[in-house]
């Protein structure tokens, strides 16, 4: 019986892995699709506030993601949930927010509008809405589980952490110049953008599907 990470594709090597791992976790927080609704709640504010803001749901981004990456095999052994169960899961619901990206709108899991709102009238939304769950989101959660509970060594774990890092920093970056980018990009930019990594991110999560199908015998498996 081969072990699970023997037949996941995308871990036949590091590099492979690292694309899926920076890739979907970017794709899924995706920071340009929030930049309409982070600059709707932000409008009372000026730039030092805003950049103060984009910091802490940065920084909560990264918290949070870190957190259940860290606890996601615990997670699994507490409830009895085997790592099939919750590819497949995952799969699904980045099937889901990919469709939706697809379509240029931004999942309701991750944003909503009431929660654009209800943003509107606090002094403060770094936290929330805007760190959990409109880039924290249960994509980005329940895949940064999926890749930490299916990692084969030390290395791939450590790569996942890096792309949490690296997609909360850039997160900052976006939110902290959202005015100038919507300038330059416009909404058919950010919607054309949006488009392009929906389509990879619903491949992503057919192979997150496919995976779990290997790992319950439904599908053929190999090396």
């Amino acid at each position: 019986m081969p072990q699970a990470w023997q037949i996941h594709s995308f871990f036949s090597s590091l590099g492979a892995f690292s694309l899926v791992a920076f890739s979907s976790v970017f794709f899924l927080v995706d920071p340009f699709a929030a930049i309409p609704a982070f600059l709707a709640m932000t409008t009372r504010h000026d730039a030092p506030e805003r950049k103060r803001m984009a910091r802490r749901a940065a920084w909560t981004c990264f918290g949070v993601l870190s957190a259940f990456a860290f606890l996601g095999s615990m997670i699994f052994r507490m409830f009895g949930i085997t790592l099939a169960a919750f590819e497949i899961a995952g799969g699904l619901i980045l099937l889901l927010v990919g469709l939706e990206m697809i379509q240029a709108r931004r999942s309701t899991t991750q944003e909503h509008t009431s929660d654009t709102l209800e943003g509107a009238a606090k002094e403060d939304i770094g936290i929330a809405p805007l760190g959990v769950p409109m880039l924290a989101g249960p994509g980005a959660i329940s895949t940064v589980m999926v890749l930490t509970g299916a990692s084969p060594r030390w290395l791939h774990i450590l790569v996942v952490f890096l792309a949490i890092i690296l997609t909360s920093y850039a997160s900052y970056l976006v939110l902290a110049g959202a005015d100038r980018i919507r300038r330059r990009l416009g909404e058919t930019g950010i919607r054309i953008m949006m488009r392009m990594m929906g389509l990879l991110l619903t491949a992503i999560a057919v192979q997150f599907v496919i995976n779990g199908l290997t790992l319950i015998g439904v599908v053929p498996g190999g090396r």
